[in-house]
């Protein structure tokens, strides 16, 4: 928990102290409140299990079929965020780029194998044609 509380605080969630539950053990549960009403909360496998019947422990790979989304302030942001997360040893799954949409968009991949995707604002002059798909 304490790994992947630093992990979302170096992409740029605010998480006060009071934001953690922990005990003796370490933390277990954590709270990120966005101003609109939004949360992600992140458990410790230890409090999971005492919940979830079907937990199981993270094998350490990410699936890639999920892709937690994070919005950042401008295209420098992405290019940090991201840059920092794999100077501190987080896997790169995707380097910044432009999307077809125009914004700057990297992957990382959290301490659990979690797929984050950063991305700035759309630009218009990064706009390109739609892939076919």
């Amino acid at each position: 928990m304490e790994r992947s509380i630093a992990f979302y605080r170096a992409v740029g969630f605010d998480i006060p102290p009071d934001a953690i539950w922990a005990t003796e053990s370490g933390a277990h549960h954590v709270v990120m409140r966005m101003a609109d009403g939004f949360e992600l909360a992140l458990d410790s496998g230890r409090l999971a299990e005492t919940y979830n019947a079907g937990y199981r422990e993270a094998d350490g790979n990410a699936s890639g079929r999920v892709v937690i989304g994070v919005r950042l302030a401008d295209a420098e942001a992405v290019d940090a965020t991201f840059e920092r997360l794999v100077a501190d040893g987080h896997a790169a799954m995707q380097p910044p780029y432009y999307t077809f949409w125009g914004s700057r968009y990297a992957i990382v991949a959290d301490p659990d194998g979690n797929h984050v995707g950063l991305m700035g604002p759309p630009e218009a002059e990064h706009r390109g044609k739609p892939p076919a798909i």
